[in-house]
């Protein structure tokens, strides 16, 4: 892939073997100096895709910004600068953070000692464009990473304005996992014949590494459901989300008052609060992180085994994005999303945009109770999504049998031992040595008895 072999021989330190499709595709085109139009599902190896070729792109030897990457959210831009900084130093390259919520007098001071690559909000790198503090007479690249989403923050405007900044030779490479109408707006208006690689266009659900399911509950009763879940954590961390920054700082006291340890991240905290948790939950201190949207993107954590929609998502590209923290890189991962029956129906259009009806269970007084299936060749009716609008062959209706083959997999069952009664039992995690198993009747009694306590 015309690699600097030192490029070639730190990937080999990071067991980064083969090229995922994104990089694949992508890494030579932007190499060779063309514009790149890459849309891939998160956890497909985006950012990759785009840093090793700014490598060959940029010179070492002028102390100066010579590529800039635009990221719409601070936890995304320390993901990006720790795939830069391993790589960068063996070519003697180096970056720079640029984002609100540091001290501006000390991102000059950065500013001044010459990294050739840039990584940055729009607003704050708009701020030090106005300062002068940062300059594009040597730009040679323009990355914009997970483009979509700058819409959604706002920063539409501010993209905008970078953009009448940019010399106009800069080459420039747009990734994003969806291109709604502003994207398309920038593709047309700024880039120069661009290839577009869409490496997994036809996918519109989560990945397929993921086993989902909605498990559909009581009015009121989503607490115990959420407890009955993290119960049967297994090894690896797990990522609530709720819906709002209040809902965050709730669930992640009622999450305590459960017995559990429990960070929370949301916008209103301070940047170094928010590093702070995000460290200790890449180290699994704690394995349990509530979070608003602010984590369903730029949140590269290998170890999280399962998210959990406690707030059913607006729409099905943010539903891809959260689940997308989880069987990241072909990494096996499983998601539930819990369901109160007045979520029904933009659960209902969610499913109809990803063209796929999820697997369900319902959570009754005996537990995790799976659907009961439909009599065998009963047909039931297809997601309005996936029908054919033109008259084709494709039927509109498909039996059960087959609709089964397209839904994600059920949660696995694993043989145990009850820590209580002693009896075998089965539960849909794999067992720790150090920590109690219990059967069902007994994790209800237990339930009660520390509901009465």
């Amino acid at each position: 892939m015309n690699l600097d072999r030192k490029l070639v021989e730190v990937l080999r330190r990071m067991d980064v073997a083969e090229p995922t499709p994104i990089q694949e595709a992508a890494i030579p085109e932007l190499i060779a100096g063309r514009d790149v139009v890459g849309q891939a599902r998160t956890g497909s190896g985006k950012t990759l895709a785009f840093s090793l070729p700014l490598f060959s792109l940029c010179d070492p030897a002028v102390a100066a910004p010579q590529a800039l990457i635009l990221v719409p959210t601070r936890e995304l831009a320390g993901q990006v600068a720790r795939v830069i900084d391993k790589l960068g130093p063996a070519l003697g390259l180096r970056a720079a953070q640029i984002y609100g919520g540091r001290d501006m007098a000390a991102q000059i001071d950065l500013l001044n000692t010459g990294p050739q690559i840039i990584i940055g909000t729009p607003g704050r790198v708009l701020d030090h464009l106005y300062r002068g503090s940062l300059s594009f007479r040597q730009l040679r690249v323009m990355v914009l990473d997970e483009a979509d989403q700058m819409l959604d923050q706002g920063f539409a405007e501010d993209v905008e304005r970078i953009l009448d900044c940019a010399p106009g030779k800069v080459h420039m490479a747009l990734f994003s996992a969806t291109v709604p109408e502003w994207v398309h707006k920038v593709i047309s208006h700024r880039l120069h014949e661009p290839v577009h690689i869409a490496v997994d266009e036809q996918q519109r659900g989560p990945n397929e590494s993921i086993d989902h399911t909605v498990i559909e509950v009581p009015p009121n009763r989503k607490l115990e459901a959420l407890r009955a879940l993290l119960a049967e954590q297994g090894a690896g961390s797990v990522l609530i989300f709720a819906r709002t920054k209040i809902g965050v700082e709730r669930l992640q006291r009622q999450v305590e008052g459960m017995g559990f340890r429990v960070a929370a991240l949301q916008g209103n905290m301070s940047q170094p609060l928010r590093e702070r948790v995000l460290r200790g939950f890449r180290r699994g201190n704690p394995s349990i992180l509530v979070a608003t949207n602010v984590a369903a993107r730029g949140l590269d954590i290998l170890s999280i085994e399962q998210v959990i929609n406690f707030d059913v998502p607006e729409s099905a590209e943010m539903l891809t994005h959260r689940l997308g923290r989880t069987g990241r890189m072909n990494r096996h991962g499983s998601a539930v999303t819990l369901l109160a029956p007045s979520d029904r129906n933009k659960w209902k259009a969610i499913e109809r945009q990803i063209g796929v009806r999820v697997q369900r269970e319902r959570f009754t007084e005996h537990g995790f109770e799976a659907e009961q299936p439909a009599i065998e060749g009963v047909a039931v009716e297809e997601p309005a999504a996936t029908r054919s609008d033109s008259g084709g062959s494709r039927p509109e209706r498909r039996t059960e049998r087959q609709g089964t083959a397209r839904r994600s997999g059920r949660r696995s069952k694993h043989a145990a031992v009850c820590a209580a009664c002693q009896k075998p039992t089965t539960v849909s995690f794999v067992p720790r040595a150090d920590r109690p198993v219990y059967c069902g009747a007994c994790f209800r009694q237990r339930r009660a008895d520390t509901t009465a306590a």
